[in-house]
């Protein structure tokens, strides 16, 4: 039984409530003040909130994905990748593994498409990130071979994984499955998380004296795909999509490089840099970076150049929608800007997946190949 299964989450939550009802019938019996009725009372307290504690946490990492497995929660995973020379690997983005979608016939890459585990190199930024590829069946099939594809980037939130965008998210699957009905053009998808500089919280900045993050999402990154994968070099080849932090990346980046980005999307993106434990001192002092972090003030002084956005927001349950109506009313033509806001959802994984499929039509509409 894995740690994210449905059967070790109901296991859970039947215990706690098995153990709730023991107390409530025992504690009659273990009401005296004898060496065994304390201890049976202490016993009883700590196994029942223990297993509480165990089934909340258990569906908040079955809701997040902090953790894929029993090996990874207790620290064992230690095996190290191994490196696999691939056809379509390049000096800057080396594939180190494969997967497959689990649809029928999925293990052939013309029928499922395929997953790429990677190491990314940043050539400018000198930052090195995993992160994982999604290529779509028709990259596989010969009627397509010499036939470019659009592409976008995806980010996590922090500090999440970017594993949580195809075990959490399904984005794979779900560009699958949208461009299966004729929903959306195949996309190829670049999956990261946003924190590519050890465990520190960036926010896609360049800091002073520390990682360009910046310059890794902005400029490594989306020429190491060109290089990489079928995928023009044009704004309208590549777009950038992220949620919370991932979100706020998207949208600061395509505002920041109308050049390189022809259309962003920021589900549940904030407008400005994070000043946090997480985060540290961003910007030392450096004023004129600070407001280049600044997504609102950027887009107020942006000579708009025909980048599109989208944004997301709830009218119950998210914090942004006021800064969210800002940002819509200060997109000025030729640059275009569409909405979902949702009548209720909150910062977490289901609203996000209620918005994925519509988004990935709508980033399907904005760039091509």
């Amino acid at each position: 039984m894995g740690l994210t299964s449905n059967t070790v989450l109901v296991l859970a939550i039947v215990a706690g409530v098995l153990l709730f009802a023991a107390t409530i019938w025992l504690w009659p019996r273990l009401s005296g003040r004898t060496w065994r009725a304390v201890t049976g009372r202490i016993g009883l307290l700590l196994a029942t909130q223990l297993a509480l504690f165990s089934a909340v946490g258990l569906a908040a990492n079955k809701s997040f994905l902090f953790y894929g497995s029993w090996a990874d929660l207790f620290g064992q995973q230690t095996e190290m990748g191994k490196v696999v020379d691939h056809s379509m690997s390049s000096k800057d983005i080396k594939v180190v593994d494969k997967q497959q979608l689990d649809v029928p016939g999925g293990a052939k890459p013309a029928v499922g498409g395929q997953i790429l585990k990677v190491a990314i190199s940043g050539q400018k930024s000198k930052i090195d990130s995993p992160g994982y590829v999604y290529l779509p069946p028709e990259y596989f099939q010969p009627q397509y071979e010499k036939q470019n594809f659009p592409a976008s980037i995806v980010l996590t939130g922090y500090p999440g994984t970017a594993e949580n965008l195809i075990k959490g998210l399904n984005y794979p699957m779900t560009a699958f499955k949208q461009a299966k009905a004729g929903k959306m053009k195949p996309m190829i998808l670049v999956m990261l998380r946003p924190t590519v500089a050890g465990n520190r919280d960036t926010e896609c900045v360049d800091i002073p004296g520390g990682p360009q993050t910046e310059t890794f999402f902005g400029q490594d990154l989306p020429q190491a795909v060109k290089d990489t994968f079928r995928v023009g070099d044009k704004p309208q080849n590549m777009g950038f999509i992220g949620n919370s932090t991932g979100g706020y990346c998207a949208l600061k980046l395509a505002v920041h490089y109308p050049q390189t980005f022809g259309a962003g999307a920021g589900l549940s993106a904030y407008y400005r840099a994070a000043h946090d434990a997480t985060t540290g001192d961003l910007f030392h002092g450096d004023d004129k970076l600070k407001k280049r972090a600044d997504i609102l003030h950027s887009l107020k002084n942006r000579q708009p150049s025909g980048t599109s956005f989208l944004v997301t927001s709830s009218q119950e349950g998210e914090g942004n929608l006021g800064d969210t109506k800002k940002f819509i009313k200060q997109v000025k033509g030729p640059d275009r800007v569409s909405s979902i806001i949702l009548d209720s959802g909150g910062h977490n994984f289901n609203t996000w997946r209620r918005e994925i499929p519509p988004m990935l039509e709508w980033m399907s509409d904005r760039i091509q190949a």
